[in-house]
């Protein structure tokens, strides 16, 4: 199975997206700042704490990486599917499930490591220049750093799983397009803001979501044998 995941990453050079990744992070961090200056400028008290800092910055990482995890699903299955380069990969004495597997596992991993890497790269960055420029009137603790640190690992951890669910649409007509933008969709809804306040504050609603995305997750890979090429 890591052989299978390390040949896949070396196909795709998955390396790449490491990099957009550490480019999404300095976008998130320049979105973060301009919204700082914006409540500033309008004297809106929106980032008024860390606390609610934070927890943006972790609702925008998730965002992200969310649409990240469908475009690699888009890159390692659907396009296979579509282009029918798949056909050439089942030829080879693999097992169809393990091959799938490895697929999905990579895009888990990368999605929880993306999501957990870059809350700390873009919370360190965040708090270190807010702190020496004292651009929120707030006090940063070792106690809210402590009490956020759990609330990530969850966060990743569902976003992991539901970064799955976008494989059911793109697999249903083998659509790139769909894959993304059904990505997108899950993400405008969940974790849309409006006055603090997020589906995804809902404990039920990422944890149930993340379920769906391993269903679908499984039954992609029970169903392999049966999925037309």
């Amino acid at each position: 199975m890591l052989n299978l995941m390390r040949l896949e990453m070396k196909k795709y050079h998955l390396g790449s997206y490491v990099k957009r990744a550490i480019f999404a992070n300095f976008v998130i961090l320049g979105v973060m700042f301009m919204l700082l200056f914006i409540t500033k400028i309008e004297e809106d008290p929106g980032l008024e704490n860390y606390q609610t800092a934070l927890t943006f910055i972790d609702s925008m990482v998730r965002a992200v990486f969310i649409i990240f995890a469908s475009v690699l699903i888009a890159k390692l299955i659907i396009g296979e599917y579509k282009y029918k380069t798949i056909t050439l990969a089942f030829m080879y004495p693999i097992n169809r499930k393990k091959l799938i597997a490895s697929k999905l596992a990579i895009v888990i991993l990368f999605t929880f490591s993306a999501i957990i890497l870059s809350n700390a790269l873009v919370t360190t960055i965040f708090c270190v220049i807010t702190e020496s420029f004292k651009l929120i009137p707030d006090t940063l603790t070792t106690t809210i750093i402590m009490q956020h640190i759990p609330f990530v690992l969850m966060n990743a951890v569902a976003a992991s799983g539901m970064a799955l669910i976008p494989l059911y649409f793109g697999m249903r007509k083998y659509s790139i397009p769909t894959t993304i933008l059904s990505s997108i969709l899950i993400v405008s809804v969940v974790s849309s803001n409006t006055g603090n306040f997020s589906l995804n504050d809902i404990i039920f609603v990422p944890i149930t979501l993340a379920m769906i995305g391993i269903s679908v997750a499984y039954l992609a890979i029970r169903n392999i044998e049966k999925v037309d090429i």
